[in-house]
């Protein structure tokens, strides 16, 4: 009798455990399923108010968008991208990664085509030179990992299109434009994530005449937004880190892909020893193949700019 109770608590044990496995496997796949996709198609409008206009200014309105990732069959981003023209920014800044592949500079401008006549800003990242290649997502979790690079992208067409309808060429320059009855300095820096970065042709002190200045860069790493902070831009605009595209509860992101600390990885943030305001934005797409969100929705942002 010993033996047969044994036997029969040994073949329970089992088939809780398998039961138990079987039930993760269930729930892994549909975790899989919604973030692949659902939420990676559940585009966010984010609003944030920032701090940094003069005490009796009008508030400014910025669109920032950024990490479209843009394939070409991808109808669904581009029209929603499209009717952000309708929250009627003064000022479009796009902080780069538009591009996913060779075909995809008609769908990323069919998505802004509706912004070009307002006044815009762009700097460049890396997946709009090259194209994405096939990558073990956990390597992103590791502090250095190679970077591999893809087929050429046409990022030419795209910058000829962009800069045509008027805007701003950021990629390591610096420029004034009026936007919404102000004056605003701009300065950017090609991806530094890929060390396409030269901040120090463009470096100096704020114009003190200007109504608003603001650093764009496509990866937020720290040693050009300090820089940026210290020549007195006092709002930086950044993408790449996809907000850290999978979010843990009550842990947040697991990566920013750079030298941004994690608790940085999407939204509005002071910058540390400074007077700027930092903005990452969460992108509105994905590598293409790792095409998964989790806990984070693809987003834009308008930035309501008010006085301090």
């Amino acid at each position: 009798m010993l033996m047969n109770g044994q036997t029969t608590l040994s073949t329970m044990r089992k088939r809780t455990v398998f039961r138990l496995a079987a039930g993760a496997v269930v729930a892994g796949g549909a975790t899989l399923a919604y973030a692949s996709l659902i939420e990676r198609n559940m585009f966010t409008l984010r609003r944030y108010d920032v701090p940094v206009l003069a005490a009796d200014a009008e508030p400014l309105r910025i669109l920032h968008l950024s990490d479209m990732h843009m394939m070409p069959d991808q109808r669904r981003k581009q029209n929603w991208v499209a009717a952000l023209a309708g929250t009627d920014p003064d000022l479009v800044v796009v902080t780069g990664d538009n591009l996913a592949h060779p075909e995809a500079v008609p769908g990323a401008l069919r998505a802004l085509q509706p912004l070009l006549d307002l006044p815009g800003a762009f700097v460049f990242g890396s997946n709009d030179y090259r194209g994405p290649v096939w990558k073990n997502p956990f390597g992103y979790l590791l502090p250095e990992r190679e970077y591999v690079q893809g087929v050429e992208l046409p990022v030419e067409d795209l910058r000829e299109v962009l800069v045509g309808a008027g805007w701003a060429d950021l990629n390591n320059a610096r420029t004034t434009i009026k936007a919404g009855g102000r004056t605003i300095e701009l300065v950017g820096v090609d991806d530094p994530h890929v060390d396409r970065d030269d901040y120090g042709a463009v470096a100096g002190p704020v114009d003190t005449a200007v109504d608003l200045a603001i650093g764009v860069t496509h990866s937020p790493e720290p040693r050009v937004l300090d820089d940026m902070a210290a020549d007195g831009f006092t709002l930086l605009l950044a993408g790449h880190t996809h907000g850290g595209q999978v979010r843990v509860p009550f842990v947040g992101a697991l990566t920013t892909n750079c030298g941004l600390p994690r608790s940085m990885a999407r939204g509005l943030h002071r910058w540390p020893g400074s007077d700027a305001w930092l903005h990452v934005s969460a992108g509105l797409g994905t590598h293409p193949t790792a095409p998964v969100r989790f806990a984070c929705r693809p987003e834009a942002s308008l930035l309501t700019l008010i006085p301090r």
